[in-house]
């Protein structure tokens, strides 16, 4: 799959165009890129998708932004997956926010990307103030595939329904809405040895953003592996409250620093919680294990 990180500057070969934030990559937008690909075949098009990087919202109101679902990285290995061919990773800063909606189809749809097909969700919204929707692509001549919203029993499913879903610890519900385990990915790093100090060596994976759609101890699998994760700011260690995500992997004895891991979460143990002492912690880490261990029987 070839990235592109800017709108090219010349004209590219005719694509079917996807276009959407795509956060947490749910049934909905596997609708639309199953869609694409379709399309994209009948029509003898390039398969592409444009993203924004970061999401508006963490642009316009980052105190009030939703959860991050999928890093960027995430979002593109979920593209390649699906079989897409080009990537525009468009990203989004005030110079972008001030494109108009006839700017966006003309210079950027048209003359750089030669998109002859369109998909989108019907409630699509795009240029300055958002004052572009889908009668525009039609007014304008395009060839718009307008895909209705999917709906799981009997409710429309979108990112927020699933942040609130892990948000509230119900991940066989957002399980079912993205049909796949929710995960996080990310290079292991080295830490401060901590989980090793207590007798629980943890491989501690970087996060690309500090606020994530759960916290707590869960049940997980690392690349395969029955684990235990912490996802949070480790209360009871003292020092700066940094996000941290550490994977306790059972009966493990190898080595994954550098390595790039997913981590799926699996099923939620208990809410993060501040201990009295570092024994307490040791004491309540080795109860956690066991319900890992247990659930994974």
């Amino acid at each position: 799959m070839q990235i592109f990180r800017h709108i090219p500057t010349t004209l590219q070969q005719p694509c079917a165009l996807a276009i959407g934030n795509f956060d947490g990559m749910h049934l909905g937008h596997q609708a639309l890129l199953a869609r694409l690909t379709e399309s994209a075949k009948s029509l003898n098009l390039t398969s592409a998708v444009m993203t924004f990087e970061p999401h508006p919202r963490e642009f316009f109101t980052p105190e009030s932004a939703p959860a991050r679902l999928s890093s960027l990285r995430e979002k593109l290995e979920h593209f390649k997956e699906a079989g897409v061919e080009q990537a525009y990773v468009c990203r989004f800063n005030r110079r972008f926010a001030k494109v108009t909606p006839q700017e966006f189809m003309q210079i950027i749809l048209r003359d750089a990307l030669n998109a002859q097909a369109i998909l989108v969700g019907e409630d699509f919204r795009f240029g300055a103030l958002r004052a572009g929707s889908t009668l525009d692509f039609l007014e304008a001549k395009f060839n718009l595939v307008s895909l209705p919203q999917v709906n799981l029993n009997g409710e429309r499913v979108s990112s927020t329904r699933v942040r609130n879903a892990l948000a509230a610890g119900h991940l066989q519900e957002a399980a079912s809405l993205l049909k796949r385990p929710y995960s996080i990915s990310g290079n292991v790093v080295h830490g401060a040895k901590r989980g090793r100090a207590l007798g629980f060596p943890t491989a501690n994976v970087h996060m690309r953003h500090e606020r994530p759609a759960l916290t707590g101890v869960y049940a997980v699998k690392l690349d395969g592996l029955n684990s235990v994760a912490n996802l949070g700011i480790r209360p009871t260690i003292a020092g700066v409250q940094k996000l941290s995500l550490e994977v306790h992997v059972l009966d493990f004895k190898g080595d994954l620093y550098g390595k790039h891991v997913h981590v799926e979460f699996l099923h939620k143990i208990r809410n993060e919680m501040k201990f009295d002492s570092l024994d307490a912690l040791k004491a309540q880490i080795s109860a956690d294990v066991t319900v890992a261990r247990e659930f994974f029987m």
